[in-house]
């Protein structure tokens, strides 16, 4: 597989910015790396600039002693600055360079600003200023004007530090905000797809009843032709009546097995009748859209029926929706020898669309496998608009031994 295109110098300059520098990976090797870095530029600082005198034996200790904890300075930025302090106040005291350890100084200063709170780090820019402004002037007045005038690096680096805080906090809190987002997404798909289930349940309950209502009634005929003339035994009506029975009872188990295949997870209201074939053009006519319905004479599985009118229903509903009020919209359901089959389609009116959930979608979906269908829905192809196209067999298959 390809790898991935390496990030730009930006990128990569903006990510690590943006990161909290106590996740960091490898953090300890990277601040070794930085306080190698640092030590070799207050080296040179040391031995090219004159502004006091140069370091002796304890000089150099004392400048070593700045720079090495600034190994462990994300781990432990208090302690870092402290360490570096006391070795930078003799240093400064002792007359020594001046400018060679101010890059150690300025990174532990930005180190506790972007790692503590603005209260702390404000306390603490007060205490770093004043401690070097009396250890200059102790060396003598011009040092501790000119001390009071590079103070500004002083607070400008703790601005930094906060400001970078501030802004870490900030990314972290719209990624954070995202990703609350995402899972209330998800949440939120899994309460329609549950609540589409259940109303699922509530049709199939719908549709038990009416079949153990059958199977009743069918029942008492037997038991009344049994008992009306029991020498004049009419067979055929007995057979008949319990052939009833039994298509009555292959019926309803096929389609409950094909109806909890989906029901897995424990809505809205859905009383009334089971809806059927015969309350489309009515839902059609409602909505403005053409209707093509060839479903034959001979009955359909009510779960079929009740699969197809949900389909066709939310069908029209996404389409008006983002659509626009002008929308064309075309449903045609058409028996075939298996399966019924639903299709419909809009022509994409030129509104601007309605941003919607996708969770419709989700519902047609459970819907169509709930009587082991399946459903397809997306853009047409080169024409303009919506299309939804469903196959819902006529057989369901009986759960197996």
């Amino acid at each position: 597989m390809p790898h991935p295109p390496r990030p730009r110098l930006g990128e990569r300059v903006l990510n690590a910015v943006s990161r909290d520098p106590l996740t960091v990976p490898d953090r300890t090797r990277n601040d070794a790396v930085i306080a190698a870095a640092i030590g070799v530029l207050s080296l040179a600082l040391a031995l090219l600039v004159d502004d006091g005198r140069r370091p002796d034996a304890l000089g150099w200790a004392l400048l070593a002693g700045s720079v090495v904890p600034l190994v462990w300075r994300r781990s432990h930025p208090g302690l870092v600055l402290a360490a570096v302090l006391l070795c930078v106040g003799p240093y400064h005291a002792l007359d020594n360079t001046h400018a060679a350890p101010v890059p150690a100084s300025l990174v532990a200063l930005y180190t506790v600003a972007v790692t503590g709170r603005p209260l702390y780090t404000f306390f603490v820019g007060c205490l770093v200023i004043g401690v070097s402004l009396s250890v200059m002037f102790n060396v003598g007045t011009h040092e501790g004007l000119e001390a009071l005038r590079t103070s500004g690096w002083i607070l400008a680096v703790l601005v930094l530090g906060v400001d970078v805080r501030t802004y870490r906090h900030y990314i972290a809190s719209v990624v954070g905000r995202a990703e609350r987002a995402e899972r209330t997404r998800e949440e939120e798909a899994a309460r329609r797809v549950a609540e589409e289930r259940l109303r699922i349940a509530r049709d199939l309950h719908d549709l038990l009843a009416h079949s153990i209502t059958l199977i009743g009634v069918q029942t008492s005929v037997a038991s009344h032709v049994l008992s009306v003339d029991p020498d004049r035994l009419d067979r055929a009506a007995i057979a008949k009546a319990l052939d009833d029975i039994a298509e009555t009872c292959r019926t309803a188990r096929g389609e409950l097995r094909t109806t909890l295949e989906v029901l897995r997870t424990d809505g809205p209201d859905c009383d009334g009748p089971l809806p059927d074939l015969a309350a489309l053009p009515d839902l059609v006519r409602t909505a403005g859209a053409e209707l093509t319905l060839r479903t034959g004479e001979s009955a359909m599985p009510p779960a079929v029926e009740a699969a197809a009118y949900r389909i066709v229903q939310e069908s029209l509903t996404n389409a008006v929706r983002h659509g626009g009020a002008g929308v064309r919209i075309a449903v045609t359901v058409v028996r075939e020898e298996d399966a019924l089959r639903v299709h419909v389609t809009d022509d994409g009116a030129a509104e601007p669309p309605v941003p919607g959930s996708g969770f419709g979608i989700l519902g047609m979906r459970e819907r169509a496998r709930s009587v082991g269908g399946t459903l397809s829905a997306g853009p047409r192809g080169e024409a303009a608009g919506f299309e939804v196209a469903a196959i819902l067999p006529l057989q369901p298959t009986e759960a197996t031994a």
